[in-house]
């Protein structure tokens, strides 16, 4: 029987899998399409936001990622320029995000097609021997006392203590298992598509209707209309839908010369109540979906996976009791949420009309403001959370003040005592620091304690949470 399986091989799905083997459980990655087909859908660019990146410079990806996106420019050579610039960090609703001051050491993001992502996560993920079979679609999920089985099409199933359902905002594994799903339906349609046109039309224009964007990635145009959601998602998109909807929108009198393909996509707005019922659990689109506008959703995923892994593995190992993943659900739903709120209000400031358009001039304004405009950029990037609010000590719930690496996936405990150094084991890996001060921080760079003047107090549960029952003694 397996540990884990992870119905979904996206980015999500792939990262957790590899978090889980670095926890020491042996997951399973079952994926329903191949590697054509998932290349065919992977329109625009994937978004890898500044506190995403510092997760994955942890584990040694973020050069293999810094390859792929210079490629990427030296194709698109519009994208540096747009893109690369130090102090840009994303936008609102389309108003740009600028830091007025670059901190020292800060992470930057990147910028990848996502069948780019996904092939770096799937070779990482391998290397690290975790099984991956595309081809898998499970199509029902049946929960015990002591196993959870995947029931794929066709016939036969793959049994595990565990199962997590990374298989997107239609998820199989949410439906089956009968996870709430609230939220609000779609007032948008949104459509993306690589597409040849006659006629110019500028890089983001704005309509009675909606908006047009050219997009940055060469050939590719997408529109939105405020008129409701799409009536058929996975329709194949045509010449004529496109160019009626370039149209409408932009009042310029294009003509669709020839259609690649395209997608469609909304503001249908969900979050599952809770991310766990029992032995299957919930990441990335299966447990949340929002509208795209802002890029979070691909970062929401990966931090989800980053928070689940280590704890999944405790757990599976049987190194820590199930109430530990309890404390999943506890971090990461109230981001999820925030994340929702967010981008609504996006969604709400690109409406047509000329009381949004005063709402627009009134937020540009206040973006003018220092602090106001680090707390956007903080909120888009996901660099303001706190897992810990009520704690006494300021680090703690918060990501580690300085860059870490931790390619095994071990916790870290960053000390300049000589004492708490001999008596932790090979569990945790030591940093040295120029003090008595230290932190600990967890397996996804969260810290999980901290002591100022160097004293061990709270250290020894803490390495119990973060290490499991054969971690260390203080």
């Amino acid at each position: 029987m397996n540990d884990v399986i992870i119905v979904g091989g996206g980015p999500v799905g792939l990262l957790l899998a590899g978090e889980l083997r670095l926890a020491g459980a042996d997951p399973l990655v079952l994926e329903s399409a191949d590697g054509a087909l998932r290349r065919n859908r992977s329109y625009g660019l994937r978004g890898i936001n500044g506190r995403t990146s510092q997760s994955l410079r942890m584990r040694g990806l973020t050069e293999a990622f810094s390859e792929a996106q210079s490629e990427l420019f030296a194709v698109a050579r519009r994208l540096p320029r747009l893109i690369k610039g130090d102090r840009a960090r994303g936008h609102f609703g389309g108003l740009p995000l600028v830091e007025d001051e670059v901190q020292p050491g800060a992470a930057g993001g990147f910028v990848l097609r996502q069948h780019v992502l996904e092939g770096i996560l799937a070779d990482w993920a391998t290397g690290l021997g975790v099984r991956i079979r595309t081809g898998c679609e499970v199509v029902d999920v049946v929960q015990g006392d002591s196993e959870v089985r995947a029931v794929l099409a066709g016939g036969g199933s793959e049994r595990a203590a565990y199962l997590v359902g990374c298989d997107g905002g239609r998820s199989v594994v949410r439906k089956r298992t009968g996870f709430a799903f609230p939220g609000t339906d779609a007032t948008m349609t949104g459509r993306v598509a690589a597409a040849e046109l006659t006629g110019e039309v500028e890089s983001s224009m704005y309509g009675n209707r909606g908006m047009v964007h050219v997009s940055m990635v060469p050939g590719e145009i997408a529109t939105m209309e405020f008129d409701g959601g799409p009536e058929d998602r996975d329709a194949p998109m045509t010449a004529e839908e496109m160019q009626g909807s370039i149209r409408r929108v932009s009042g310029v009198d294009v003509t669709v010369t020839r259609l690649d393909g395209g997608i469609r996509f909304s503001d249908n707005t969900r979050q599952a109540v809770t991310y766990r019922q029992g032995r299957v659990l919930l990441a990335g689109d299966a447990a949340h979906v929002h509208s795209p506008i802002g890029g979070q959703g691909l970062n929401l995923g990966l931090q989800d996976a980053m928070n689940l892994g280590w704890k999944l593995g405790l757990v599976a190992g049987g190194r820590a009791p199930e109430s530990l993943l309890d404390t999943y659900t506890a971090e990461r739903h109230p981001v999820g949420a925030r994340v929702l709120r967010n981008t609504r209000a996006q969604v709400a400031l690109m409406r047509p009309g000329p009381q949004v358009a005063a709402l627009r001039q009134v937020l540009e304004e206040t973006l003018e403001i220092p602090e106001a405009m680090r707390h956007f950029i903080a909120m888009g990037n996901g660099t303001d959370i706190d897992y810990a609010p009520d704690s006494a000590r300021r680090l703690v719930g918060r990501f580690a003040p300085v860059p870490l690496v931790s390619e095994d996936g071990r916790p870290v405990l960053v000390t300049g005592s000589e004492e708490i150094r001999d008596a932790v084991n090979g569990r945790v890996r030591i940093v040295e620091a120029g003090s008595g001060a230290g932190f600990l921080a967890r397996p996804d760079g969260y810290v999980a304690w901290a002591a100022p003047d160097g004293d061990p107090a709270g250290l020894a549960e803490a390495l119990q949470f973060v290490a499991g029952s054969d971690g260390v003694q203080v």
